[in-house]
């Protein structure tokens, strides 16, 4: 049964113009406005965080809209602090709509005297008082794990096989997707699996962290269109490698779909540079004006899928449906066409 009041969004700074098309694609979806509830989330001189929400919240179901993306401590703490005002201001019910969760690369101690930096966030989240989170591909599922409270992780990969179906109509049996290490294989085998492609691999070898000494196609790539499929792309150096390996091996083309385009450093120019076609990313993270501007990058919106599992949330139906790609298909329709 539908809860009785309606879903009320806010943000922080992190990322505004994707909590603004989420709530405009709500209210498509709901008939009505919806709109982000006025506050402010401001910095005193030194830098410590301010929060003053506007309206009542008393009994309502808020969800907050905020990435921990770069500055990943700031974003975070602006969530804490929201979390925080709103649990004091007797809403009913926080839920954390994190599109990019930070810190979810340190997810175990792969080496003595290390932090899980995962597992405290999802304390400090806890403790702060939300009670559910909702996400977007997170780097590592069992992370889900590492909180007490229910945990949605919705995955790109349905979202990106319509970008390709509708992309390469007149190509799909020369289309091969690629795994960039051996790690993200089954992130990669969902995807070949929705677009019906076959699967091949880069391994890397490291001889010292942060450092490709060498790659190696695991597979025949010869005369294919390549597609790269990864949850988080940095600075892109590991990236561009992959792409001239596989251009080497014989591949066509190489395109990259990444869920999370973190492109800190010099991720763009690297990327403008490199033989791959094009980098499509999500709008997870909001993308800088060089992202913006970049020749061969184009974003895919998130805000449909995210408009509709809060409303899913909201109203107590499954979430999980939104993996179907015939779930998604008319909440993307007017951007594809599968045809």
């Amino acid at each position: 049964m539908a809860a009785m009041t309606e879903p009320k969004l806010i943000s922080g700074n992190a990322n505004r113009p994707l909590a603004q098309a989420i709530a405009r694609r709500m209210s498509m979806h709901r008939g009505m406005s919806v709109g982000l509830v006025d506050a402010r989330v401001e910095r005193f001189n030194d830098q410590e965080i301010f929060v003053e929400v506007y309206e009542n919240v008393r009994g309502e179901d808020m969800y907050i809209i905020q990435p921990t993306s770069n500055p990943a401590n700031d974003n975070l703490m602006e969530l804490l602090i929201m979390t925080d005002a709103l649990k004091r201001s007797s809403a009913d019910r926080i839920t954390a709509v994190i599109p990019y969760f930070g810190y979810a690369r340190q997810d175990r101690r792969a080496k003595a005297r290390t932090p899980i930096s995962a597992k405290l966030v999802a304390n400090l989240l806890t403790e702060a008082g939300v009670d559910r989170v909702l996400t977007l591909d997170l780097h590592a599922t069992q992370i889900q794990g590492f909180f007490d409270i229910p945990v949605d992780n919705l995955y790109a990969a349905p979202v990106f096989s319509l970008d390709i179906l509708h992309h390469f109509k007149g190509a799909r049996e020369d289309l091969m997707v690629i795994s960039p290490d051996v790690g993200g294989v089954a992130r990669a085998r969902e995807l070949a699996k929705r677009i019906g492609a076959p699967l091949a691999i880069v391994d890397k070898r490291r001889e010292k962290a942060g450092e490709v000494a060498g790659m190696t196609v695991i597979g025949d790539v010869t005369g294919k269109k390549c597609i790269i499929v990864d949850d988080i792309c940095d600075t892109a150096g590991t990236l561009c490698k992959a792409a001239e390996t596989l251009i080497a091996a014989g591949a066509t083309e190489v395109h990259s779909y990444i869920t999370h385009g973190v492109l800190s450093g010099p991720a763009v120019e690297r990327v403008e540079n490199s033989v791959m076609k094009s980098l499509v990313i999500t709008d997870s993270i909001e993308p800088t004006e060089e992202v913006k501007n970049a020749r061969n990058i184009r974003i895919v919106p998130t805000a449909p899928m995210f408009a509709q599992a809060i409303l899913n949330t909201w109203s107590g139906t499954s979430v999980s449906s939104l993996f179907e790609t015939d779930t998604l298909v008319p909440i993307y329709e007017g951007l594809y066409s599968t045809l």
